[in-house]
């Protein structure tokens, strides 16, 4: 099936669109988050048309679409510990856009962006550790003037740093907690259903039997019952036949024929 002409600008848009998350932007561009936004209603548009593409191509674009949507919404966290676990968890696309490409253009900026992500992570892993050995040195010196305006401006940026990871980990363990708890009592709830769907089940498979030993009573009955009215019945039809032979016997003696 040919491409339509919502399907060609949905793709050429698209590729616009990973071509500038792979670049380097200004935090305040604006561009690139309406090109998604526009993305979105496109590919609405293009899932209620009746010439509409093969699902597997519908859900490529949407895998596309989503993956761009949340590298914009990881660009606006604050922390690069909190950019990097945002984009561990987006997917990218499978397939080129374009058939120029080799390789998804989507899956390329995955990776710029988590290699971003984590050297960011580095460098403030770094700064922090400078910041804790100026710190332990002057204190064990006893030389508190040491430290410069940078410095303990460096120290209070550190404090704060150290205090939001705290923060962040805490949320996490949290959440993780919260989550625990639900799959416990939902694991429960399953446990206590399975438990009594196996006690109406044992239930139903005794009185099934229960059942099954009855008919098979009655049926045995009911053919032996049988089988004394088949012999009654012959008895009874023998002796009709042996008085009826009789009586024709002495019918014939009696009344001999006329002359």
């Amino acid at each position: 099936m040919a491409a339509t002409r919502l399907e060609l600008n949905l793709m050429r848009l698209l590729s616009r669109c990973e071509a500038m998350a792979a670049e380097r932007r200004d935090p305040e561009e604006w561009r690139l988050e309406k090109y998604v936004a526009a993305l979105e209603d496109m590919l609405r548009e293009l899932k209620k048309q009746s010439s509409k593409p093969a699902p597997e191509l519908l859900n490529e674009y949407s895998r596309k679409v989503d993956f761009l949507k949340g590298l914009l919404e990881a660009e606006k966290l604050s922390s690069s510990m909190e950019k990097a676990l945002a984009n561990q968890f987006l997917a990218p696309g499978r397939t080129p856009t374009t058939a120029k490409e080799r390789t998804p253009a989507t899956k390329t900026v995955h990776l710029q962006t988590k290699a971003r992500c984590t050297g960011q992570m580095r460098s403030e892993l770094l700064g922090t550790v400078r910041s804790v050995l100026l710190l332990l040195r002057c204190s064990s010196t006893d030389c508190p003037g040491c430290l410069t305006s940078d410095e303990k401006q460096s120290a209070v940026e550190l404090d704060a740093v150290l205090q939001h990871h705290q923060d962040v980990q805490e949320k996490l363990a949290e959440e993780m907690l919260s989550l625990a708890r639900s799959l416990k009592n939902n694991t429960l709830a399953a446990q206590n259903v399975i438990k009594q769907d196996n006690q109406t089940l044992s239930h139903s498979l005794r009185m099934a039997d229960q059942s099954f030993e009855k008919l098979k009573d009655e049926s045995d009955r009911l053919e032996q019952h049988a089988k004394k009215s088949v012999d009654w019945l012959l008895w009874i039809m023998l002796i009709v036949v042996c008085f009826i032979f009789i009586s024709m016997i002495l019918f014939i003696r009696i009344f001999p024929k006329l002359k």
